[in-house]
């Protein structure tokens, strides 16, 4: 993407019984084109997905090439840990995290921020094909 390093990335990640069957999904936009991505990663938590999801846009941003990521999720717990507004008590959450921070450091710029559930269809759309597409 040369002349385009700044994005805003969708991401959400479900998991059906949480614990249970889960998916990832994640929508790059990056001007007025937007990559999909989506995943099904076994048997997981909500925020173990949610988490992951994130994962998957920084490691897709990267080989993008992109510098400024603008996250948006509809998980505000996900979103006020890694703005480290809350501390990350849960182990295999905090893994994920430690992941997601060292990812971070290879941008110029990152934000995210919460929006209600209704405005991240999208990429709720692809947590639910992945789970779909594997159970």
């Amino acid at each position: 993407m040369p002349g385009q390093a700044s994005a805003t990335i969708y991401t959400d990640g479900g998991a059906r019984g949480n614990p249970g069957p889960a998916g990832i999904g994640a929508v790059i936009k990056v001007g007025d084109k937007a990559h999909h991505f989506k995943q099904f990663i076994g048997h997981a938590t909500n925020n173990q997905a949610e988490y992951r999801a994130v994962l998957l846009a920084f490691e897709e941003a990267k080989k993008m090439g992109l510098q400024e990521l603008n996250f948006v999720l509809d998980s505000e717990l996900v979103v006020r840990q890694l703005r480290r507004e809350y501390r990350v008590k849960d182990q295999d959450l905090a893994k994920l995290f430690v992941k997601i921070w060292n990812l971070s450091q290879g941008f110029k710029k990152i934000t995210y921020r919460h929006v209600p559930r209704e405005q991240n269809r999208e990429a709720d759309r692809l947590v639910n094909e992945a789970i779909d597409g594997a159970v």
